[in-house]
């Protein structure tokens, strides 16, 4: 049982995906895109953060289309560094963050997540030096593979502190519309003056179950878009026009089916969190994501040592939260991409390996 793999067991609404479906025949949408997306996506993005957390971004300036938001978490790296400049990389975090920064020469400096903080950042432990150097600084919530939130007041005492430092803020929130319990994410480009110090990836993957497509966007700062849309340009040819169709009426449509496919993942996250209690992790109850963090069991030290022995002995496998950074060991993570059923038969070969 593969519990490790963050791809969603579902699909984008029959409406969608008989709209792409459509604009497939259409004979004129085969030629090579415009490097310039459509401007009904773009009002199409402008509007849906308008509506989800009143932020206003003008379509024409401030909203770039993406091949998928992990196009431009890797652009975003040339835009802003030269060889040598640092980056402020949460630890734990998404791998492709450290990579990208690599590849484009910069240094990375690890800002740990730890519990006792709730996996935020402590913006005051940042020392004045590095944060002086720094040239960017990364967030993602609800965090992968944490799967911990943020609040209105943190991404304010984040946007004071960029501006403090001139430091480029880059959220990662794709995220950003799988919530339980009554949560509901914030955006970063909600508070005072974000726009000024940075950015904010989305993408209708997670959202709008449509991980295949590769639709992706980022909002803020002009600058930082330019400076993106530049890069891009010689990096690729626009996004297939059947998928700008598609992407422009999943935006423009109703967010209904959202609510029943979060209660399904809220069903299946109460399984995950019963059975490690039963095996005795004290694990936190996720307000979103679709994983769970949780702790190594009591007198394991090595996640992967732990979780490759476990899948050689019950065939379960879950990511080693080592594979995430240094203070990701002594966890991991465990997608609920699969059936509550099949996430119980987990947990129970996982309780009886343990027991």
């Amino acid at each position: 049982i593969n519990l490790g793999l963050g791809d969603p067991d579902v699909i984008p609404t029959e409406r969608v995906r008989k709209i792409l479906a459509d604009a497939c025949y259409a004979p004129d949408n085969h030629h090579y895109p415009s490097f310039y997306s459509s401007l009904p996506l773009k009002k199409a993005i402008s509007d849906w953060y308008a509506q989800r957390y009143e932020v206003r971004c003008d379509p024409e300036k401030e909203v770039l289309p993406l091949l998928g938001s992990a196009d431009g978490l890797f652009h975003i790296h040339t835009c802003l560094l030269d060889p040598g400049d640092i980056a402020l990389v949460p630890d734990p975090c998404y791998p492709a963050y450290v990579a990208s920064v690599k590849i484009a020469g910069g240094v990375v400096e690890p800002v740990p997540l730890l519990k006792q903080n709730g996996f935020l950042p402590d913006l005051e432990a940042i020392p004045q030096r590095i944060a002086e150097k720094a040239k960017m600084i990364w967030v993602n919530y609800p965090n992968n593979p944490t799967s911990a939130h943020a609040d209105l007041d943190f991404y304010k005492r984040l946007a004071d502190w960029a501006r403090k430092y001139n430091v480029a803020v880059i959220s990662d929130n794709p995220y950003s519309e799988i919530c339980f319990d009554g949560y509901c994410a914030p955006s970063f480009l909600q508070v005072a003056g974000a726009k000024e110090v940075g950015v904010e990836f989305n993408s209708l993957s997670k959202a709008f179950n449509a991980c295949g497509w590769r639709t992706g966007f980022v909002l803020g700062n002009s600058e930082i878009l330019a400076g993106m849309a530049k890069i891009k340009s010689h990096s690729d040819r626009g996004m297939f026009y059947p998928l700008q169709v598609a992407a422009t009426a999943a935006l423009e449509g109703t967010c209904q089916f959202m609510e029943e496919r979060n209660q399904m993942y809220q069903e299946r996250r109460d399984v995950v969190v019963q059975g490690l209690k039963r095996c005795g992790i004290e694990v936190e109850r996720p307000k979103g994501t679709f994983y769970v963090w949780a702790p190594l069991p009591k007198g394991i030290t090595h996640s992967k040592e732990w979780c490759m022995k476990v899948l050689d002995q019950i065939a379960v496998w879950m990511i080693p939260g080592s594979m995430y950074g240094q203070y990701g060991e002594g966890y991991f993570r465990i997608a609920l991409t699969h059936p509550a059923k099949r996430l119980a038969e987990a947990m129970d070969r996982l309780g009886k390996y343990i027991c």
